[in-house]
């Protein structure tokens, strides 16, 4: 069963909550890999929260790579390094110790850094999604050809 308790006081959604307590459990090898996590219903009940808010929290973590869902057996524990060899599971965790370590150099927090990795990950995401000339809630125009276009639509400079 997963540990979890409700902190009233804090401003942080409650599915954000869950979400940072699997996560921690995970990174410190509480929850071991492979390991299965009780039903979405299942962990709703022990903890009496909404199930909404336990399928948001574990939505979350499968796409952030924590968990994997198969549906009918279950939620699991992803192992990562079973996806990696073992050199290029060394050489991940060289490339982020390093990122962390420069950014750490600049004053920024842990909790910071998770943010800008989080952000900048989703941004690469939505990239790879939309192609790389998309900005998320707008489109990057080419003023020039814009221009172009009204003039030669209006008949000017042509």
């Amino acid at each position: 069963m997963i540990s979890f308790n409700v902190d009233e006081t804090s401003d942080v959604p409650l599915w954000v909550q869950l979400r940072q307590r699997i996560a921690y459990l995970i990174n410190s090898g509480e929850l071991k890999p492979g390991e299965r996590l009780p039903t979405v219903r299942g962990l709703a009940s022990d903890i009496s929260i909404n199930y909404n808010t336990v399928n948001k929290a574990y939505l979350s973590l499968v796409s952030d790579g924590y968990l994997e869902s198969t549906r009918g057996r279950g939620v699991f524990v992803t192992d990562i390094a079973s996806q990696l060899g073992d050199d290029e599971l060394d050489q991940v965790t060289g490339i982020i110790d390093d990122a962390v370590a420069a950014c750490r150099e600049l004053g920024m927090s842990y909790a910071d850094i998770e943010k800008a990795f989080a952000r900048h990950i989703k941004r690469l995401r939505f990239n790879d999604e939309h192609g790389d000339d998309v900005i998320p809630g707008g489109r990057i125009m080419d003023f020039r050809e814009e221009k172009s276009k009204r003039q030669a639509e209006r008949g000017v400079g042509a």
